[in-house]
């Protein structure tokens, strides 16, 4: 590597550790006073060299956050008036412009929705398989009820459904009554309901970091603030996450447990059950994304099942899984929240669209769910499998050993420089800053392993590599 490529490289771990130190400032989980390690120890710490974090520290002081005391070290500085602490992550600057922000990413994707590439969300088309959704339309309209088609269906959704669904939450642990489940238009309208009904603006809400990059911009519409609570290989950093609830007392806690989004981690009983006691404790209500359902075994823990729904939401859906265009998702609950959230939907839609909900339960009626996720999961197999020896070859590992339909893989370069360079080559990726709601830079990007079995891919990722400072 010349001279240039190792200052590169030292500016991309300093940018990196200044936001990383910033965000915990605004946090509160480095409060005002509190002194910092000292240059040797902090270097130690973090993994970085003392010239590594004294330019971190430099950054911060330009920033206000920090400020150096003669022969005592460097300390968090008091806020000086209501309002006065900028932002720091918005202030840092910027070391290279971003190739998509989560927005143009999910206008691109759903465009090109034919064409999958390895940062898609979704399976791709010839994975899926339309007509039984087809016969399972035409049975419904078939059926003697005009209110399927001409009518208004019921704001909580179809009872036959929502039958369906009470009975399948079973089969993770969870006893729940059809009065319980909420119909909506997909998992994303679910999430839309909860945050516009149980937390007003300003109100601080956990996320996962990384995390799903549609929550962090819904929250930011809403005039949330979104806490980030580190998510690893290992799971949620449980300590970050008692200091958040302590310090911000947040409200709702949005988590992905089962097939995290995006590193593939699910979580162990015992992490599952230390999570709901920190929340009790809080009193904060979690909200468990479980969309990636289908491809997880069902006796991984649930949380919604563990706390028997009484300080859980769990959201869940079929676009992943049968197809994106069905937009049906739902939410089981406590009663009185699901009632709550029910009369939201009402002003918001009137009703639920009765046909596509009948539909897709005389889909799972027959089984046929069940048997096509069978049918997915063993080619999904096999191509976690071919990814994973791609990745190999081109230098790069996986965080997790690859489980369900995406993996966080460690390029070993900074990975929004490298889907900048891969976007040239016509291959879209989705880069760490995407998930993080920090944008915090980073190597690892999200692999879609049922979209991402061109060869080809794999070649123009390895060429791409090469020419990138390694990230340290």
């Amino acid at each position: 590597m010349d001279d240039s490529s190792h200052t590169e490289a030292r500016g991309g771990r300093t940018e990196t550790l200044a936001q990383r130190l910033a965000q915990r400032i605004e946090q509160g989980l480095l409060l005002p006073g509190s002194r910092l390690p000292s240059v040797r120890e902090g270097a130690r710490q973090q993994g970085v060299s003392p010239s590594t974090l004294v330019a971190a520290y430099d950054r911060l002081q330009a920033l206000g956050l920090i400020e150096a005391r003669p022969k005592r070290g460097f300390f968090v500085r008091e806020p000086r008036g209501a309002g006065s602490r900028a932002a720091p992550r918005a202030a840092l600057p910027v070391l290279h412009p971003p190739p998509f922000d989560s927005l143009t990413l999910m206008r691109g994707l759903m465009s090109s929705w034919d064409t999958p590439t390895p940062a898609h969300g979704t399976l791709p088309p010839d994975w899926l398989d339309a007509t039984p959704l087809r016969q399972a339309l035409r049975q419904a309209l078939a059926e003697d009820d005009p209110r399927l088609l001409l009518g208004y269906g019921d704001a909580q959704g179809d009872r036959l459904l929502r039958e369906q669904l009470a009975e399948q939450q079973a089969e993770f642990g969870t006893a729940c009554l059809p009065e319980q489940i909420l119909l909506t238009g997909g998992a994303t309208q679910a999430l839309d309901l909860v945050a516009q009904t149980l937390v007003q603006p300003g109100d601080a809400v956990l996320v996962d970091d990384p995390g799903w990059p549609i929550d962090f911009a819904r929250l930011a519409q809403l005039g949330l603030r979104a806490l980030a609570v580190p998510r690893t290989a290992q799971g949620p950093d449980l300590a970050v996450l008692a200091a958040l609830l302590q310090q911000h007392r947040p409200r709702l806690y949005l988590t992905v447990n089962v097939l995290h989004n995006p590193t593939g981690h699910s979580l162990t009983l015992a992490q599952a059950h230390q999570l709901l006691r920190l929340a009790e404790a809080g009193d904060c209500l979690v909200v468990e994304d479980d969309t990636y359902w289908g491809f997880a075994a069902a006796n991984l823990p649930r949380l919604a099942a563990l706390d028997g729904l009484r300080r859980t939401l769990r959201i869940s859906g079929f676009s992943k899984l049968i197809g994106a265009g069905l937009r049906v998702g739902y939410l089981a609950g406590p009663q009185a929240l699901v009632d709550r959230l029910t009369e939201r939907k009402l002003v918001q839609q009137l009703a639920s669209p009765a046909l596509n909900e009948r539909a897709l339960a005389r889909l799972l009626q027959r089984g046929w769910l069940r048997r096509h996720m069978e049918r997915v999961n063993e080619r999904l197999a096999v191509a976690r499998a071919r990814c994973q020896r791609h990745a190999e070859a081109a230098g790069c590992r996986f965080a997790l050993p690859p489980a369900g339909l995406f993996g966080w893989l460690d390029s070993g370069v900074d990975s929004e420089r490298l889907a900048l360079r891969l976007a040239e080559q016509g291959f879209r990726i989705a880069a760490e800053p995407l998930f993080s709601p920090t944008r915090r830079a980073g190597p690892h990007l999200r692999v879609n392993f049922a979209a991402s079995q061109e060869p080809r891919f794999w070649r123009a990722l390895e060429l791409s590599r090469r020419t990138l400072p390694r990230w340290e």
